[in-house]
């Protein structure tokens, strides 16, 4: 079992900076991809970047950054340049069984969410 707990969501005006912060617990394991997914209203959830466990990023975020400290086992989500139409809940997960990096079902593991609000 694995439990993932998002944090550093909130309101931030365009063009700011947010940088979100995963930590797991439980059995990872070395082959476990972190994705960080997104999801505005009426939206499907959608990719916005993944990493294995070394480090090498599967998945590029465009204008976000997404990185790993394994001692500590979280997972950072950097964004930069903030847009309103980045508002939306975002999620951390863990993919423990391989799959496509970029889809939710290849993920197992999912935390509670954290809301990014950009303002215009």
């Amino acid at each position: 079992q694995v439990q993932l707990v998002e944090s550093g969501g909130g309101l931030v005006q365009a063009g700011g900076s947010l940088r979100l912060s995963c930590a797991a617990s439980g059995r990872t394991g070395s082959s476990c991809v972190m994705g960080w997914f997104r999801q505005a209203p009426g939206k499907e959830r959608e990719i916005v970047a993944a990493i294995n466990w070394s480090g090498g990023r599967i998945y590029y975020g465009g204008r976000f950054t997404i990185s790993r400290d394994n001692a500590k086992n979280t997972v950072y989500l950097q964004m930069n340049s903030l847009k309103p139409e980045d508002t939306a809940v975002y999620y951390c997960a863990a993919n423990l069984g391989g799959g496509l990096a970029y889809a939710p079902s290849s993920y197992d593991y999912w935390g509670q969410g954290t809301q990014v609000t950009v303002s215009s």
